[in-house]
């Protein structure tokens, strides 16, 4: 549960949070949303109602100052700004964005969204951190930022080094192709069997997915989510692995490319639950910041989330300048 992403995925026109190992049950995850470029060979669901996201509760009245790292009343936070629809990087404050630290650019992007609730339930003020995706990790574990807001999935691995708050997003485990291609009808992933692919380096999607496909042709890992993107529009690989936030910021940006979900198929990847939940890590044993930011999260269930991670979809930028 990836470096200056939307600037690539805003330069080549979209893209998209990570990973690491385990067996489970095929997936089934709480994130069921459809979409009209989900492959045709998928059963799709009927639209859901309209879904109501509660306003912020009031918790300034609530004393955080001996929380580390919130001594001074500000959140420092870390993401690559360039992973839409989770985080991107645009050049004005336009739709919520918030300015990068040390640049004259802005951050905005579901994570953006989600901090901002935190911040403005307990008074803080947010400072947004650019980096890139391997550096996330050692520098929330060094203090160099309180906490990493950047679609990070909640993997065991990852779950030894820091602690999660969360999660604050449920992302099933996708793949996508091209419309026509030999692959657009798969209806499970032994039909991908012979297709060339790739993910995003040190994701979920590449370390643990790509490998249960048998006979599948892995190329090079995408250092990027829009490399990775590129990678599939440009006819390097026929299918590339992502979760579904993924995938659905990608159709909307190239209208050549469609998602293949095999949701609900017995040909699915293997996935635990941590694989598919998306959580804010902080500093291992700082149970004071997790705490007071799982109680902001908690406010919302899977559709509230759903539903502002298709508000940042619609306004993800779909190329720069």
């Amino acid at each position: 549960m990836k470096k200056k992403l939307l600037s690539l995925i805003l330069a080549g026109a979209m893209a998209f949070a990570l990973a690491a190992c385990s067996d489970a049950p095929a997936q089934d995850s709480p994130d069921n949303s459809k979409d009209p470029e989900v492959s045709s060979s998928q059963p799709q669901e009927s639209e859901t109602p309209q879904v109501s996201v509660p306003p912020v509760e009031d918790l300034t009245g609530v004393d955080t100052s001996a929380i580390p790292g919130l001594e001074d009343g500000v959140l420092t936070i870390a993401m690559e700004c360039a992973y839409a629809p989770y985080n991107w990087t645009q050049s004005d404050d336009s739709n919520g964005a918030v300015p990068i630290k040390d640049s004259s650019e802005y951050a905005n992007g579901y994570d953006v969204m989600i901090a901002k609730r935190i911040c403005e339930a307990y008074g803080w003020e947010l400072e947004v951190v650019r980096t890139d995706w391997d550096s996330l990790v050692p520098g929330v574990q060094s203090g160099v930022y309180d906490a990493v807001i950047a679609g990070q999935s909640m993997t065991a691995d990852r779950m030894e080094q820091v602690d999660f708050a969360g999660p604050y997003f449920y992302a099933s485990i996708v793949c996508v192709t091209k419309a026509g291609s030999a692959y657009a009808d798969a209806q499970g992933i032994s039909d991908l069997s012979g297709g060339s692919c790739t993910a995003q380096i040190a994701t979920i999607w590449y370390n643990s997915m790509l490998p249960q496909i048998d006979g599948a042709n892995i190329q090079p890992a995408a250092e990027t989510a829009p490399a990775m993107l590129m990678a599939l529009e440009t006819g390097t690989v026929d299918f590339i692995c992502t979760d579904m936030p993924t995938a659905l910021g990608a159709v909307a940006a190239y209208d050549d490319m469609v998602i293949l979900d095999f949701t609900g198929s017995s040909d699915n990847f293997d996935v635990d639950e941590g694989e598919i939940n998306i959580g804010v890590s902080v500093m291992k044993g700082n149970t004071q910041l997790k705490d007071a930011i799982d109680t902001v999260l908690s406010a919302l269930n899977a559709d509230q989330f759903n539903a502002i991670m298709d508000q940042a979809i619609a306004i993800q930028p779909l190329s720069e300048g």
